[in-house]
């Protein structure tokens, strides 16, 4: 079994970009469902490219699992 969600107290202590792996367990959702999200533009946060490799922003996805689904900037 995989490891638990991370709790918002937890993200809040990430760096500022995290793979969507790591994003994805925030998430509460699969590693392999992350990335088809993501590969459809659909993953619940913005992915960036950084450092050769899909990042996710933490303050963006902070913003979501506060409720705002990532709206505000």
């Amino acid at each position: 079994m995989g490891e638990p969600p991370a709790t918002l107290a937890e993200v809040r202590t990430w760096p500022a970009l995290v793979s969507i792996t790591q994003a994805a367990r925030a998430l509460n959702i699969g590693r392999t469902t992350a990335f088809t999200l993501a590969a459809q533009g659909r993953f619940p946060v913005p992915v960036e490219r950084a450092m050769g490799h899909q990042r996710i922003r933490t303050a963006d996805l902070i913003r979501y699992l506060e409720g705002d689904g990532g709206a505000s900037a």
